[in-house]
């Protein structure tokens, strides 16, 4: 039975929160959240104005600092914004506010709606800078225009009086300067920018922006990059395939079509797997939309159309299917639209239904007389579609024998699992264990109710070298496969994962690394919907077993095993585990698996191609890269056993 509580509700529990009110209280709404992508979201609005200026001709130059408080402050020569009373919008006492407020303050203000002011823009929705301003603990406008040096502060959204004039500048010198911290009130962990994560991201904006000079400065670590492209996104394809064989130079096109821009570029190399990347509006699509639909679709359609015009297939063969035409395949389309429409507020879908029509007409047209005018480029990309789908063929034979139908059949299950008894894949984890001995602690230490074992023995296969239809003959990726219960390629359904946690556990050592780049390579490669919905994690296993009398301590890195002999004193017996099989099952349990008391890495995709040109570099057949790799980063390894 349940008992009503007298909560109050009545005309005064219907809040009407105004603009960086509603902001603050629902940051999820305009940001995402308040963890640290959505930390980073705050610089991406900021940065995306500037690059408006810059996709309406009126900026080449965006300078984006990170400083040593973690404020960050963003600087471009674009027209600025516009200063003096606004025409129509008028504070709480009747009076005009000033423009620069407008901007600044009100959610839905912008000069992107009418088309007078923005062609195309990434910043749509008019929430952005206002929606930064009302996240920050303070916030600083600077303002070159009309000879005249502006400034006007905020402190969390909050206006700080009138705008300043503070100088004088030449009248052909303009542009804004936004600098910003972010408020701590409201993002209440203990996050903080990554160097690495915004340099993708104005790789990326340079690429699809061409000509625009990006210049990324972190005074924290002392570290700047710069990037200009003038071959926009076929320089970007180069960049993606440069540790690969290409087949054929890239082909790109450029056109409009009713107001529409469309981009892309195009190149087939000797990889298995396809590297597609889609952007409307220099905004990076991740979740792709109606102009990737159009890039994949008119691929498919002008490779069988030439493949049967030149005999090149039988007429016996069935057509090449989407994923026979997309391996190997490197492609980025890039759309700018005056009008788009995106899934949500933070942009990773396009879902302009026109946009599909016109990037399907603009790509079969350039791609359709790019094989006619190249017929060795052609052939050479029609004898990889079929290999591929011989490939393919034989993988689906062999996935045939590797799928459970359901994840309640069990009887397809490897033998060396040590399943767990639950069923509510919600609660389940499944520890990947490298070697029987390392297996063996790990069964016997477990929780049998919620935690399963999958031992492997050795190595798995590189599967960044190997079509689907030879991985699907190693053992070990077999069992894999039938323990997740996904099954793979065309057949992956996430629905069927059996265990809410996927853990990779490998040994702290060069072997164990090796192992885990290995597994991560499969998982990035053929299962990456288990790395976007945050189901795969790397343990953490302690690094050393510190003992003084009666006390026991763990330590994770050498920084925090020097602490703890500080405390316990030199007398302290120290042990350096090599590998899981020299902890015994408590042990195990203790550091590594009780969730209590054990520190889990959740993998994920932050920047996927980055992680595509990384793990080919890594994992492909290039030596050169990869030598290169090793000799520039060699001095940072840390916890290597020699």
């Amino acid at each position: 039975m349940t008992t009503k509580q007298n909560t109050g509700y009545d005309v005064g529990s219907i809040q009407a929160l105004e603009g960086i009110e509603h902001v603050r209280k629902r940051p999820g709404m305009y940001v995402g959240g308040t963890d640290i992508k959505a930390l980073h979201h705050l610089v991406y609005e900021v940065v995306d104005n500037a690059i408006d200026e810059a996709l309406a001709g009126f900026c080449t130059s965006i300078n984006i600092t990170i400083h040593s408080d973690s404020s960050v402050s963003v600087e471009d020569n674009g027209r600025g914004i516009p200063v003096g009373p606004h025409p129509s919008k008028k504070d709480a006492k009747g009076k005009p506010m000033e423009t620069v407020d407008v901007a600044m303050t009100v959610i839905g203000a912008g000069g992107k709606f009418d088309g007078s002011g923005y062609k195309v823009s990434g910043g749509l929705h008019g929430v952005g800078v206002s929606a930064v301003n009302a996240l920050s603990e303070w916030m600083t406008t600077e303002i070159k225009r009309d000879g005249k040096r502006w400034r006007q502060e905020y402190k969390r959204g909050v206006p700080q009086g009138a705008i300043q004039q503070i100088g004088k500048t030449d009248k052909s010198d303009s542009g804004t300067r936004q600098t910003f911290k972010f408020d701590k009130q409201i993002f209440v962990e203990d996050i903080d920018y990554r160097f690495d994560t915004l340099v993708q991201r104005f790789r990326e904006m340079a690429f699809v922006t061409r000509g625009v000079t990006i210049k990324f400065v972190d005074e924290r670590h002392n570290r700047e990059m710069t990037f200009y492209f003038e071959g926009g996104i076929t320089s970007f394809v180069r960049y993606l395939n440069r540790n690969r064989e290409n087949l054929h130079s890239v082909m790109y096109v450029e056109k409009e079509v009713e107001t529409i821009g469309i981009e892309a570029a195009i190149q087939y190399t000797d990889a298995y797997t396809e590297s597609v990347y889609s952007f409307a509006n220099t905004i990076n699509t991740i979740d792709g939309g109606t102009h990737l639909t159009g890039l994949r679709s008119s691929l498919t359609r002008v490779i069988n159309d030439y493949a049967r015009k030149n005999s090149l297939l039988k007429d016996s063969d069935p057509n090449f299917s989407g994923d026979d035409t997309r391996e190997g395949l490197t492609a980025i389309v890039s759309v700018k639209h005056p009008n788009p429409q995106f899934e949500s507020q933070t942009k990773v879908k396009l879902m302009n239904p026109e946009v599909q029509t016109y990037v399907t007409q603009v790509v079969s047209d350039a791609f359709g007389t790019f094989l006619e005018e190249n017929p060795q480029a052609a052939k050479a990309i029609i004898a990889k579609c079929l290999t591929s789908a011989r490939a393919r063929d034989a993988a689906r034979k062999a996935r045939d024998l590797v799928i459970r139908k359901s994840a309640l059949e069990s009887l397809t299950l490897p033998g060396k699992l040590a399943d767990c008894s639950a069923r509510d894949s919600s609660k389940t984890e499944l520890y990947i264990v490298e070697g029987d001995s390392a297996g063996g602690s790990a069964k016997q230490g477990r929780d049998r109710h919620f935690q399963a074992i999958l031992p492997l023995r050795g190595k798995i296969m590189n599967t960044e070298r190997a079509r689907l239809d030879k991985i699907l003959s190693s053992n070990e990726i077999k069992a894999l496969i039938s323990a997740l219960g996904t099954g793979i390629g065309d057949n992956f359904d996430i629905e069927g994962l059996r265990y809410g946690r996927v853990i990779i556990m490998t040994d702290a050592d060069v072997d164990g690394s090796h192992i885990r780049t290995l597994l991560l390579t499969f998982f990035f490669r053929y299962m990456p919907q288990l790395i976007e919905d945050g189901h795969l994690y790397i343990a953490q296993p302690p690094l050393y077993r510190i003992a003084f009398k009666n006390q026991v301590k763990y330590a994770y890195s050498d920084k925090e095993k020097d602490k703890i002999l500080k405390e316990l004193g030199e007398k302290a017996s120290l042990q350096r585990y090599k590998g899981l099989g020299e902890m015994n099952p408590s042990q195990l349990w203790d550091t590594t698996m009780n969730p209590e008391h054990r520190t889990l890495l959740l993998v994920t995709i932050e920047d996927a191609a980055n992680s595509d040109r990384t793990f080919d570099m890594l994992m492909g057949d290039a030596v050169d890269p990869r030598r290169k790799f090793i000799q520039t980063h060699a001095r940072a390894v840390r916890n290597l056993d020699v």
